[in-house]
């Protein structure tokens, strides 16, 4: 079985993305590969960031390796909060403080289009590839749920009228920007290091 280094220290994260591979490859997470730092996000574009995770690793470890970014990109805030998803209301991750924040600034703002971006940078052999994953949806005005994490509560998928923290794991990687980009992960990974059975 194909191992992989993930970059993250997000055991929500971690979850989905095995959920979304299957038994198809093993994913190591940071502290299983013996690393304990949290990698620094200093881009203003989530490609830069991904990539920026997934050589720290390869430099650290020397085995092929991924790291993911994701944004939430509400098209009233001109993509805000997007590349600071996780800092935007404190440099503490807190997102109840976040999503007060996106509602606040939101106010009652009738147009509430957003999405979901996933990056996901790749290091096989040394090399880079990068795959994209996008959820279009809205913004709802008050949070509901509570599975999922970050802005689940108050994100709801075009064609559903469950947020994402109303939905179980299998629910939602129906939609998921996450399950879409590891999808066309482990296509690549299939197509060229798996072979045939």
């Amino acid at each position: 079985m194909i191992e992989l280094v993930f970059a993250t220290n997000n055991q929500h994260k971690v979850e989905e993305i095995q959920d979304a591979i299957g038994n198809q490859l093993k994913i190591i997470t940071l502290a299983q590969a013996g690393i304990h730092i949290d990698i620094p996000e200093p881009y203003d574009t989530l490609e830069a960031n991904a990539s920026q995770k997934s050589f720290t690793i390869f430099r650290l470890t020397g085995k092929n390796c991924f790291s993911e970014d994701t944004g939430l990109e509400v098209e009233a805030l001109h993509g805000e909060p997007g590349v600071k998803s996780a800092r935007y209301a404190s440099d503490g991750k807190i997102f109840s403080e976040n999503i007060n924040k996106l509602l606040q600034k939101l106010g009652s703002i009738e147009h509430r289009n957003a999405r979901f971006r996933t990056i996901i940078s790749l290091i096989l052999n040394g090399r880079e590839y990068s795959f994209e994953g996008i959820c279009e949806g809205k913004i709802e005005q008050f949070p509901r749920g509570n599975q999922g994490f970050g802005y689940d509560p108050v994100f709801s998928p075009l064609n559903s009228d469950k947020t994402f923290a109303e939905m179980n794991l299998r629910e939602k990687q129906q939609y998921s920007h996450r399950k879409k980009a590891s999808d066309k992960l482990v296509l690549f990974l299939q197509q060229a290091i798996i072979p045939d059975n």
